[in-house]
């Protein structure tokens, strides 16, 4: 099989209602060079059956991994292993891609290549983001997703699978939440250029928040994920991206998560006493980059309170 130009890596948990309509939409690509790597973690519905339907109808190559359930991280690192393709690609078992998905990421010539993407919420879609240039160097992209420049999520990329495998880049089964933006940062540094292509070929299938549980806040814990990523960074001799992680993406995440809760009725008191817990206002103060984004941070760390009052009022005055 060494003539697999990309491996295409599915983990799959209990998705026989999204699972069907992902693998048609791979097994349907314009680009024939590739495998399909689908590990079923453990499912207890009938995406197993469905899996075995629809690819053993197919004339694509593929494997089908079965494994005790070992949460995402573990399953997409099981493809890692298994694969045989120069490049790696990610795509969720709820989400699907549009047929030129592959012929649009492959050149096999960059260390990485990125398409657009589509937010689907309902019948509501998302417009996907334009970038100016064909071809960054990685630090670069690296620093514009480090400043929230643009909106970006890991199964946009195709990784060369030299630099996942020779640097050992990983899912880390410890995370529960931003696993997949730590694994894509740590490859990322490792490449010199990444082709970007504007075809909006994924779409990304936004379900329903669960019952909102104010007593857990899984959204802060990205921050000590990119605190770890901060000290990767140092170690690679790049004290250049870890400041800017201090200085611009955690006080961001933390603003954000913060808004988030507060737009899904958590109570205040308890956001601001997890965030006192976490020692996310010291954090939130470390900001240093544009007046408008600042000013709010110091309004908000000068009267949380206050803060919060004028947003809730702006937020009613505009639904």
């Amino acid at each position: 099989m060494d003539n697999i130009d990309v491996s295409v890596i599915v983990p799959v948990y209990n998705s026989e209602e999204y699972i069907g309509t992902t693998l048609d939409s791979i097994i349907n690509q314009d680009f024939r060079s590739f495998e399909l790597i689908v590990i079923d973690d453990g499912s207890t519905d009938d995406s197993l059956e469905i899996i075995n339907q629809k690819l053993s109808k197919s004339t694509i190559s593929y494997k089908i991994i079965h494994q005790e359930n070992s949460g995402v991280s573990s399953a997409r690192n099981r493809g890692i292993d298994e694969a045989n393709g120069k490049y790696l690609v990610f795509i969720d078992a709820d989400d699907y891609v549009t047929g030129n998905h592959l012929s649009e990421l492959y050149n096999g010539q960059t260390d990485f290549s990125l398409i657009q993407f589509i937010k689907k919420d309902g019948d509501k879609l998302s417009k996907p983001h334009h970038f100016a240039s064909e071809l960054m160097y990685c630090d670069d992209f690296i620093k514009k997703e480090l400043n929230m420049e643009m909106p970006f999520n890991f199964w946009q990329v195709m990784y060369k699978a030299s630099i996942v495998n020779d640097n050992n880049i990983r899912f880390n089964p410890d995370l529960v939440y931003g696993e997949d933006i730590d694994f894509a940062l740590r490859a990322l540094i490792y490449g010199a250029e990444i082709a970007i292509s504007n075809e909006a070929t994924y779409y990304y299938i936004q379900h329903s928040e669960s019952a909102i549980n104010t007593t857990e806040f899984r959204r802060f814990e990205v921050i000590a994920i990119f605190e770890d990523l901060a000290e990767f960074y140092k170690s690679q001799g790049r004290d250049d991206l870890a400041n800017l992680i201090i200085t611009s993406r955690i006080p961001k995440a933390i603003f954000g998560n913060m808004n988030y809760f507060f737009y899904n009725g958590y109570d205040f008191d308890e956001v601001l006493g997890k965030m006192k817990e976490l020692d996310l206002l010291t954090k939130l103060s470390k900001y240093e980059g544009d007046g408008k984004f600042k000013s709010k941070i110091k309004l908000f760390l000068l009267s949380p309170k206050l803060y919060y009052k004028t947003w809730k009022r702006l937020k009613n005055s505009i639904d």
